[in-house]
């Protein structure tokens, strides 16, 4: 079966979450330079079947989509351009980055471990993915 991936799309970095082959789990997969977004991407769906992309929708308290919205259009746009055969989605990321921090905190992580960027980044993507299939199904 195919997978389902997530992008928490950021200025600096992206954070990349996808399921496993039965669409159960969502797992934190990488956090990628945003430069280099699309090589990445390239290579991953060259070697997995994706049957959805979810990218997140930031969302301020009032129900106003955030600043970064304009930026991940134009990444939508030219996700749509080079892989059109796979449909995308958008899931509401709001708090996910507060409710990574509280996730890898109570998760035991260390100082040094809870305060990598990077990994934030990827467990907000798992959260928006999870989010996403709790919805679906």
């Amino acid at each position: 079966m195919p997978r389902i991936i997530a992008i928490d799309y950021g200025m600096k970095r992206t954070g990349i979450a996808v399921t496993d082959d039965l669409q159960i789990i969502a797992t934190a997969l990488d956090t990628v330079d945003t430069k280099v977004l699309f090589p990445f991407l390239e290579k991953y769906f060259a070697e997995n079947t994706i049957q959805e992309i979810v990218v997140g929708l930031p969302m301020r308290m009032h129900g106003e989509v955030g600043q970064l919205e304009v930026e991940i259009q134009k990444f939508i746009s030219t996700l749509q351009e080079k892989f059109p055969s796979i449909p995308i989605f958008r899931q509401d990321e709001s708090f996910t980055s507060k409710m990574a921090s509280q996730a890898i905190f109570h998760s035991g992580a260390k100082k040094k471990k809870r305060q990598e960027k990077g990994l934030i980044d990827r467990v907000s993507a798992t959260i928006i993915l999870q989010s996403y299939m709790e919805n679906k199904f």
